[in-house]
Formats: structure tokens, C-alpha cells, sequence
């Protein structure tokens, strides 16, 4: 039998823990809700899980060194373990504190474990296809975690009705398996490997870097603004089930999984010019059409495409800006990006819940007027790496 490769591992480590977060993930908003939380305060807890994850992400880029990461991810999965059964235990008791600390932990754990996959992965291997590879995986077991919701979500089994609570215990279950093969994982410690830290003034001093840095905030303040709470849209706007609800994102997502390796080996265009317009352009008309007619139906099918199309070209839209660095940058500067993207998670999340209050078509309007300044990004940025490979053609004749 041949060896399972480590990076490999490494993705079925991520498939585990992206079933745990899809199951639990989805019904975190209801939870919530569920647990007399209002929509405000609700959005309110996310944004500051995220903001906090922020900080704690950038320690980690300072002070976490490649060869120790796998150890520093065994430490926060233990804890996470340990907070999501004691999320268990504080479901109905109305310790509205104690959940809103539990949650804070459950959202920093989750972006920590996220955050550090790619930089663990590539202390073996370092490709644009491999970047693809782990976001994939991760979208596609999220949403086996969100069909395993779907199915078992209100039904009774043994007597006990699968509710959001034990979805959780579930999720948690999932998790175990994840730590179970992160403790299996052999890393690379070679010096070829060595961490080094990379500045802000190192990323500034990269013209394309610093586009890309604030590309990402912007896009992610995009992407939050408009889909930030989407299981308390899909049920309190469009007065879905929360059953209805997880077999719709299910739907969505997977069909975006599939399109995604699809686009990845067969449908990525030669132009990166039409990449970015098929990706982002199709989705800002969408949201510009929806605000305009403030029709339901129209609302709909702009958020279907936006979580259709999500997942897709990252190899065009991300990787190549993430691989601009050498290996022993990786970790440092993955770590700004993460850092960037959810702090941007954590002000869309709040402006999401702001435009709620006020309607739904608000929430894609000024999701609209971010896309604006991102698309502008994006294709100024792709101009420039044609010209640098141009100059860099030059100089080699």
C-alpha cells in the first residue's frame, strides 16, 4: 500500500475540522437566536470573535515559528474541543456572558486552525495548484458538514431530536477525528524551511503586495457585507426553514465546489482580465440589479451566484500574489493576509448587521459599492504583473 503523503494529511486533517465548521458553522447564527440572542448582538459577537482573532493571528506570525506550528495547532484544537462541549452544556441556561465569551474562543480557534493550514503545508510542498487544492478541500467537506445539518436537522433518532445543540456535539466529534490525524503529521524542519518574519515595509515596498493587501480587506468587507449572516437572512428574510435553508447552501456550495474544479483543470481563461469580470463583475451587477429593483426573487439569485461563483479562479485571484515570497516568508505573510481578510470579515459582519435592520436590499447595495473599489483593484493589479513579467522577458534577451 502506498504511503499517505504528508501533505495529504494535512488535507484530510482540514477535511475533518472543515465538516466540524460546516455543520456547526451553519447553525451557529440560529444557535444564537435560538439562545435569545438578537440579530444585532449576534453580528456584534462575530465581529468582535474576528476583530480578536485578528490579534492573536499576528502574534502567532511573530512568535510561531514554522517547525513549531504543528504543536501550536495541537494546542488550540485541544482547546477547541474542550469549548465546544462547553458550548454544549451552556445551551438554554441564559448565561448570555458565558456564551459570549465561549463563542469569542469557538471564532478565534476556528480562524487560528484555518490560518495556519497552507503555511503547514508548505514546509513540504509550495504550488498554485496546491494553494487550490487546500481551499477546495475545505469548501468541499464544509459542505459535507452542512449536508449532514440538512439531514439530520429536526429528525428524531433513538428518541433524541437532532437539534441545533447537538449538531454541535456532532461537530465536535468531527473535530476529534481532525486532531486525531494532526497528531499523525510529520513536518519538514529542514533549514530550507527557516521562518522569517516579513514587515509591512517589506510588503509595502512590493507594489503588487500592497495592492493585493488592500484588495483582500476590501473584498472580504464585500463578500461580509452582503452574506455575513446568511442563515438569519435565508430564514428571517426569505422565510426559509432552517431546514430549507442548509439544503440550499448545501446545493449552492456544492455545485460552486464542483464548478470550482471544473474552472481549476478546464474553464480558466487565457485573459486573467475576463477571470476577474466572470468572478467579481457578474456579481456586482447582480447586487447593483437587486438594490435597484428591490425584488425578492432578483435578491435571490444575485446571493446564489456570489456563493456559486466563491469559490472559483483563486488560482488567478490569489495564489499568485500569495507566491511571490520565498518559503520562509510564508507563514509571516500569510498571516498579514489572514489578518487582513478578517478584519475585513469583522467590519463587513457589522455593517452586515447594520443594513439588515434597514433591509435586505441595503446589505447588497453597499456590498455593490465596495466591489467597485476591489474589481479596480484587480485589474490594475494583473496589469502590472504583465508588465513586470514583460520587463523581466526583456532583461533576460
Amino acid at each position: 500500500m502506498n504511503k499517505v503523503k504528508e501533505e495529504n494529511k494535512i488535507l484530510i486533517m482540514l477535511a475533518f475540522f472543515s465538516i466540524s465548521v460546516g455543520l456547526w458553522g451553519n447553525f451557529r447564527q440560529l444557535w444564537l437566536q435560538d439562545n435569545n440572542f438578537a440579530v444585532t448582538n449576534i453580528s456584534n459577537i462575530l465581529s468582535i470573535g474576528t476583530f480578536i482573532s485578528c490579534v492573536i493571528i499576528a502574534l502567532i506570525g511573530k512568535y510561531v515559528k514554522l517547525d513549531k506550528l504543528k504543536n501550536m495547532l495541537v494546542i488550540v484544537l485541544i482547546v477547541k474541543l474542550i469549548n465546544m462541549i462547553w458550548l454544549y452544556i451552556l445551551n438554554h441556561t441564559m448565561s448570555m456572558q458565558l456564551i459570549n465569551f465561549s463563542i469569542i474562543i469557538d471564532i478565534v480557534t476556528e480562524y487560528i486552525i484555518i490560518t495556519s493550514i497552507y503555511p503547514l503545508i508548505t514546509t513540504i510542498v509550495k504550488t498554485g495548484t496546491i494553494y487550490s487544492k487546500r481551499r477546495l478541500t475545505e469548501y468541499l467537506f464544509r459542505d459535507i458538514g452542512i449536508l449532514f445539518g440538512g439531514i439530520f436537522i429536526g429528525k428524531s433518532i433513538a428518541g433524541l431530536i437532532v437539534n441545533y445543540n447537538v449538531c454541535l456535539l456532532i461537530a465536535n466529534i468531527f473535530l476529534l477525528f481532525s486532531f486525531t490525524v494532526l497528531l499523525n503529521i510529520k513536518v519538514n524542519n529542514s533549514t530550507n524551511n527557516k521562518h522569517e518574519d516579513i514587515s509591512l515595509k517589506n510588503i509595502f515596498k512590493d507594489k503588487i503586495l500592497n495592492l493585493y493587501s488592500i484588495y483582500v480587506l476590501i473584498g472580504t468587507i464585500a463578500m461580509s457585507t452582503a452574506l455575513g449572516l446568511k442563515m438569519l437572512t435565508l430564514t428571517n428574510y426569505f422565510k426559509f426553514s432552517d431546514n430549507v435553508a442548509t439544503n440550499y447552501l448545501l446545493i449552492v456550495g456544492l455545485l460552486a465546489d464542483i464548478f470550482g474544479i471544473i474552472a481549476l483543470k478546464y474553464l480558466t481563461p487565457k485573459n486573467d482580465y475576463l477571470t476577474v469580470t466572470i468572478k467579481f463583475g457578474i456579481r456586482f451587477l447582480a447586487y447593483v440589479i437587486a438594490f435597484i429593483s428591490n425584488n425578492m426573487v432578483i435578491s435571490l439569485i444575485a446571493i446564489t451566484w456570489s456563493i456559486f461563483i466563491s469559490t472559483s479562479y483563486e488560482n488567478i485571484c490569489d495564489a499568485v500574489y500569495i507566491n511571490r515570497l520565498e518559503n520562509k516568508y510564508q507563514l509571516s505573510f500569510s498571516n498579514i493576509c489572514h489578518i487582513i481578510r478578517f478584519l475585513g470579515e469583522a467590519i463587513g459582519v457589522y455593517l452586515c448587521g447594520l443594513m439588515y435592520e434597514i433591509g435586505l436590499r441595503y446589505m447588497l447595495g453597499l456590498s455593490a459599492l465596495f466591489m467597485i473599489a476591489q474589481i479596480s483593484i484587480a485589474y490594475y493589479m494583473i496589469y502590472l504583473r504583465k508588465r513586470e513579467k514583460d520587463l523581466n522577458r526583456q532583461k533576460i534577451q
